[in-house]
């Protein structure tokens, strides 16, 4: 398949401003391409999987990545897909994000590929030393004002209760500006961007139109959603962040794994590197056997290398086998901290344990497991009850601080999934 014939079975086309045309353009030769992420927070999320996976597609193709961090653009906020103003950045807060994004940025594009590696750019690099006066003679003179309302990221917001103020308004000819430096610094024929984005992406081809005579395309792809349509990465707890210390990798293991049976075949398709071959077979067999959860497996596995690396998804897949009432033999500090992250956890007072009057089932009621002692009894004597994921046969067994994982933790298990932690302080 040609790199447009992959993504278009991988269903990452939502609109692209010639396809023939630019088809034929990539079958000439490699080009270069771009896609912008603003740093309105000091993590990207997986929803920004989506413009990363693309570039390494074209990257993995032959083509030249271009990852540009907006330390520009994020001090005005792109309106797009918004309802409301963002909050204005300071630029403290907004040169840590652009450190932390880059670092992200890093994990997933080969900036050393022999022949073209990705080379990553921030847009402040040359929008900062742009005059105010120079900016509305030299780009805004080229934009019809009919024109930038019209688009969907205006229109919206002007029919919408918070309106829309000049300085995003301006965002639209500030992307267009990008799009034009790339094609004159960098040879830069196509920016890729979320259906979101269209709007400002066909600014930009338009103005290399305008001021270069030259050709430059626009290709988005859909913004991705779950099941319920609700927006994608996003649970009950916030959002799914790349970065490890915000969401550990056990959690977004866990959210992969997860996925709606419905949603996994796009998910494989969108969010991994693998082979149309092999995505087919592991729908396949998922077909034939749901209940083996082989596909679930292979999502989780391949997207968690990609963002968090070999050991971190084998801490995982730890954390995970704990979850399920796996040994805890060998296990790190770390992962079992990814475990405690997940699960309810009350503190109780250190030199109670190994006192004579402190049973297990004290402890079952005073982490929540079992309403009373009675019925914590009885679930002890059911063979329901489990410490530090070994089954807990003695109603009379004394918890000391011999038990402690860590010299801090009890884990404590009621049936098969059921869990709570006491925290020894």
């Amino acid at each position: 398949m040609t790199i447009l014939e992959e993504l278009q079975w991988r269903g990452l086309i939502a609109d692209c401003t010639d396809l023939d045309a630019l088809g034929a353009r990539l079958r000439a030769g490699p080009t270069t391409l771009y896609c912008g992420f603003d740093p309105t927070g000091d993590s990207l999320h997986v929803g920004h999987l989506m413009g990363q996976l693309t570039l390494r597609r074209f990257q993995l193709a032959g083509h030249h990545p271009l990852p540009l961090a907006g330390g520009a653009t994020g001090m005005v906020g792109d309106p797009g897909g918004k309802s409301a103003e963002r909050n204005l950045l300071s630029r403290e807060e907004l040169a840590h994000n652009v450190s932390c994004i880059k670092q992200q940025l890093s994990r997933l594009l080969d900036f050393e590929a022999p022949g073209n590696p990705a080379r990553l750019l921030d847009n402040a690099d040359w929008t900062a030393p742009l005059t105010y006066l120079d900016f509305l003679r030299d780009i805004g003179k080229h934009f019809s004002i009919n024109v930038m309302v019209a688009k969907d990221s205006v229109r919206s917001r002007l029919e919408g209760e918070h309106g829309l103020s000049y300085t995003e308004f301006s965002y639209m000819l500030l992307q267009a500006h990008d799009f034009y430096h790339l094609r004159q610094a960098h040879g830069c024929e196509l920016q890729i961007g979320g259906s979101d984005q269209w709007g400002n992406i066909t600014a930009g081809t338009d103005l290399i139109r305008k001021k270069l005579g030259a050709t430059a395309w626009g290709l988005t792809f859909p913004l991705i959603t779950k099941a319920d349509g609700t927006k994608f990465g996003k649970t009950e707890g916030g959002a799914i962040w790349l970065d490890p210390r915000k969401t550990s990798p056990y959690r977004f293991y866990q959210f992969f794994i997860n996925t709606d049976d419905q949603m996994l075949g796009g998910y494989l398709r969108k969010f991994t590197l693998l082979p149309r071959e092999a995505i087919e077979a592991l729908e396949a067999r998922h077909q034939a056997d749901p209940g083996a959860r082989e596909a679930h497996k292979a999502l989780a596995r391949e997207v968690t290398t990609l963002v968090h690396g070999e050991a971190a998804l084998a801490d995982a897949r730890r954390a995970s086998e704990i979850m399920f009432g796996g040994g805890l033999d060998g296990v790190s500090e770390a992962v079992f901290k990814d475990v405690v992250g997940e699960v309810p956890t009350v503190d109780f007072d250190a030199s109670r344990l190994g006192a004579p009057d402190l049973s297990l089932p004290e402890l079952l009621v005073h982490s929540g497991l079992s309403p009373s002692k009675g019925q914590a009894r009885k679930d002890i004597e059911g063979g329901g009850i489990y410490l530090n994921n070994v089954r807990a046969s003695e109603v009379g067994r004394r918890v000391t601080a011999a038990d402690l994982l860590f010299g801090q933790y009890l884990l404590l298990r009621k049936g098969k999934r059921t869990y709570a932690v006491i925290r020894a302080r």
